[in-house]
């Protein structure tokens, strides 16, 4: 078991994560026009964030065993404040490219980091807070833009005090760096036991590619899954705002606090999943969410009144909030071992790809048949993924 301290530093990091990931779709109305952008340019923007990011995790397991995790939770962040600031001041869109060029790569690798050290070394209800704590952060991002919108009429207001909660953040962690060298260096004296939370401690790393048979298909199951999930919670993230102001006829308040109730909705449903499943599991609990997430994408896609649609975009959030953390704490229980470290760099790389891609098609779709196709793209994202996570289940054994 890790250090309860680090554990608050962690908690805190993904706060500062999820802030910034919930507020494009809520600025973008304004954010758009502001720096001459088509609609659709923003789901550029996700592939740009998300292709950054995904190298970024992928290198985390290096850099991470290079420079200690402390040091990258810091320099991630500081990388994540200067990218946000970068949104404050763009004047063009080539601009905001460039920024989030640092924003993607600050937010890759201490996401994978962070998810491998809690999947390991914590019980399962720590993980569903951890994502919870990112729902946090993706709660207070869009309620803090919007307030910046309607009572600043500046997005670029918004952009700045996130910066500066990142920077502060960040110096925090920089003043930490100590704790975590400790804590480290006594993980390392205590042998493996962390390590062997899904098998044998001695099991070499293995690349999925490298992994035999059923093994092998099961990663590459759960990889394609965890694409599929970042497609469906970052579509419904990106596109609702401009979904609800441009076809539903709904303000720019109104549809920054519907995305807020959705991101709150994730929030809080992984709250209360903490609370049941060591009791409960993490495959049940992962096979609850779906079954309400299908329930509100049905509800989200109705064409009609926002009383509908608001209850519809709270159960998707709830819906949503265990199967991040389900997945992932389950992976070490999968496939055993040390093995386990880089299936998650590859699963949170896939996720950060499907988190980019999908909505980016989407966008693209929307730009000639309209936004209201989101409803019915999301239901059909959701159904793929059950499909897949039966698969997955199928082919290895329960923790």
């Amino acid at each position: 078991m890790g250090s309860p301290f680090i554990l608050i530093i962690v908690y805190l990091a993904f706060i500062s994560l999820g802030l910034p990931d919930s507020t494009l779709g809520v600025a973008w109305p304004t954010f758009r026009l502001a720096v001459g952008a088509p609609l659709e340019a923003a789901g550029l923007v996700a592939v740009v964030l998300t292709a950054c990011s995904a190298v970024s995790s992928l290198a985390s397991g290096h850099v991470t065993r290079r420079f200690g995790t402390g040091r990258v939770v810091a320099v991630s962040c500081t990388l994540t404040a200067l990218g946000l600031a970068g949104y404050s001041v763009a004047p063009s869109f080539a601009w905001v490219i460039a920024a989030a060029v640092p924003l993607g790569f600050g937010q890759g690798a201490v996401d994978s980091s962070l998810n491998a050290h809690v999947a390991a070394h914590y019980a399962s209800r720590h993980m569903n807070w951890l994502h919870a704590c990112w729902g946090v952060g993706a709660t207070i991002g869009p309620i803090i833009m919007s307030r910046a919108i309607v009572d600043a009429s500046s997005y670029r207001i918004g952009y700045r005090a996130i910066a500066a909660i990142q920077g502060t953040l960040a110096l925090g962690f920089i003043l930490t760096l100590g704790l975590w060298s400790r804590d480290e260096g006594r993980a390392m004296n205590g042998g493996a036991a962390g390590e062997a939370a899904g098998g044998a401690a001695g099991e070499a790393a293995m690349a999925p590619a490298t992994m035999k048979g059923s093994l092998r298909v099961a990663a590459s199951i759960q990889i394609a899954s965890y694409a599929l999930y970042a497609a469906c919670e970052s579509s419904v993230g990106i596109w609702t705002a401009s979904l609800l102001m441009e076809a539903r006829g709904a303000g720019a308040g109104l549809a920054g606090a519907m995305t807020s109730m959705y991101f709150g909705g994730i929030m809080a449903g992984r709250v209360v999943t903490g609370f049941v499943s060591d009791r409960l599991g993490n495959r049940r609990m992962v096979w609850i969410g779906l079954s309400v997430a299908t329930v509100g994408a049905a509800l989200f896609a109705v064409r009609g009144p926002l009383w509908l649609t608001a209850p519809g975009l709270l159960l998707l959030g709830l819906g949503f909030a265990p199967i991040f953390p389900g997945l992932m704490h389950e992976t070490p229980r999968r496939f055993g071992g040390r093995a386990y470290r880089t299936v998650i760099g590859y699963q949170m790389a896939a996720a950060m790809l499907g988190a980019s891609l999908f909505p980016g098609l989407v966008g693209l779709a929307a730009s000639r048949f309209g936004l209201e196709l989101l409803g019915p793209a999301v239901g059909a994202f959701i159904v793929a993924l059950a499909t897949l996570i039966a698969a997955l289940d199928a082919r290895t054994r329960a923790s």
